[in-house]
């Protein structure tokens, strides 16, 4: 009995669980207010992400592309990014930050997008636009490499490093949620309001659940200030609840502010939301409230009423971004299932040396795989081919077929959920989303077993 990590052994993709690094980098902007990003590339690099996103949020939002055609693969597209900063300012007259996030086309032809960043300010920003407020921030984010959740930690860490500055540590903290949804945003904000602990909730987008009102739609747009990246520099600490999203900003500002830095655990479940509360504590002074201790109980109540009866040893499959995957599997385990595989998306060498899998490694006393650059041909033919048992899946909407085909129940969580509604409005962090998520599992495996016939007649004694 063994947890053996290993990597994807094939060459090719087939049929990927991670899209690339501009996602990520777009995710991002969208938390910021008065920005629209311009991506640099083809406008598939923008059109596709932002379906992507919009199907998840079921919201609009803007971000811009250089539009990259042939003749500036072969001659260099730096042009086109002058023309579209230049439209973009014109066009809307409240912009002030503009990233420029580049893509494998443009990396690979080599266009100097920090030159032209110097240019602009140079040229066009104090001939045409003297006295406007705007920040052009390069971001690095090649598809070549790297996956949407290594894009993402760029870009957290590229608009802290552009921003930040020291004056004097305020009593607020910071706190990187990574790529969430807005529930967890409202449920986060939640935890930080009992613990009366006042933090700039960074990149954001709570603000994505947005209203229809009766003067008309409006484009969604994040609460993340120019100001709050400003006053990152000086938090009284900073918590990133991602090491793979958000981890490299906090590690920046430890680095360079000298301020602490605490990275995750992700809050899923009641042990590592205990543990996020406990750095809470410890990094500001306040105390858990009675408020919060009751919450727990009801969680711990809620989870009870499920986990011995319905959710001992059931073998769960987990693929997604990898702090969600593990922190998902970790509360799997705490509701005494068994999960058996763990497919992680992109090709970070760090996974194996993670403290969290190397606990899993030594902790797990059944056979358990955790398969790194993986695809989901890696969870198919494990199913098809290899007689891999599963009793659950959980992951995000593109493995649905997987599921619909070999007939498994799974619960869709993570990015991009697009094929049930309002999944993006509750959280899966905090204790109440640990009560949404375990009955969510709950549910899902009850409904299969009214489908299969199989011990359908416990859910009339339970």
């Amino acid at each position: 009995m063994s947890c053996e990590i290993k990597q994807k052994e094939r060459v090719g993709t087939i049929n990927p669980i991670f899209t690339c690094q501009p996602a990520g980098a777009q995710y991002v902007s969208i938390g910021v207010k008065d920005c629209i990003g311009i991506v640099h590339g083809g406008q598939g690099c923008v059109m596709f992400v932002r379906l992507l996103i919009s199907q998840h949020l079921k919201e609009s939002f803007e971000i811009a592309s250089s539009s990259l055609h042939e003749d500036g693969a072969v001659f260099g597209a730096l042009n086109r990014v002058e023309e579209a900063v230049d439209v973009l300012l014109m066009r809307y007259p409240d912009v002030k930050v503009i990233p420029i996030i580049t893509t494998c086309s443009t990396e690979v032809i080599g266009d100097d997008v920090d030159g032209v960043v110097i240019k602009l300010n140079e040229g066009l920003l104090k001939e045409k636009y003297a006295g406007r407020e705007v920040h052009l921030i390069p971001i690095h984010t090649p598809s070549f490499v790297g996956s949407m959740v290594s894009g993402y930690d760029v870009a957290v860490r590229d608009f802290v490093r552009y921003f930040a500055k020291k004056d004097k540590t305020s009593e607020k903290i910071n706190l990187i949620t990574g790529w969430v949804n807005p529930g967890d945003v409202t449920a986060l904000k939640h935890l930080l309001s009992e613990m009366q602990i006042e933090a700039n909730v960074l990149f954001e987008i709570e603000s994505f659940d947005s209203p229809l009102m009766p003067d008309g739609n409006s484009v969604s747009y994040g609460n993340t200030t120019i100001d709050d990246l400003i006053q990152t520099g000086n938090a009284l600490g900073t918590i990133a609840l991602h090491k793979y999203e958000g981890g490299k900003a906090a590690a920046f500002l430890e680095k360079e502010f000298d301020i602490p830095a605490i990275i995750g655990p992700s809050p899923i479940g009641i042990r590592n939301t205990d543990t996020f509360l406990q750095n809470l504590k410890k990094m500001t002074g306040k105390p858990i409230p009675q408020s919060l201790v009751r919450e727990r109980g009801i969680a711990i109540d809620a989870l009870t009423d499920l986990t011995h009866m319905f959710f001992a040893d059931k073998k769960v499959a987990i693929y997604g971004n990898p702090d969600l995957v593990i922190g998902l599997a970790e509360f799997c385990l705490d509701l005494e299932m068994k999960p058996v595989l763990l497919l992680l998306g992109d090709d970070n060498l760090s996974y194996p040396n993670d403290p969290r899998i190397l606990a899993l490694k030594e902790k797990v006393d059944y056979e358990m795989e955790i398969i790194t650059n993986a695809d989901f041909w890696e969870l198919e033919n494990r199913i098809k081919n290899e007689g891999l048992e599963l009793d659950l899946i959980l992951g995000h909407s593109k493995g649905r077929f997987i599921a619909i085909d070999y007939d498994i129940p799974m619960v869709r969580v993570g990015f991009p959920t697009y094929d049930r509604a309002g999944l993006y409005r509750h959280p899966i962090v905090g204790y109440a989303g640990a009560i949404w998520l375990t009955e969510q599992m709950a549910n899902t495996l009850f409904t299969d077993m009214e489908h299969k016939h199989n011990k359908e007649w416990i859910l009339n004694v339970w």
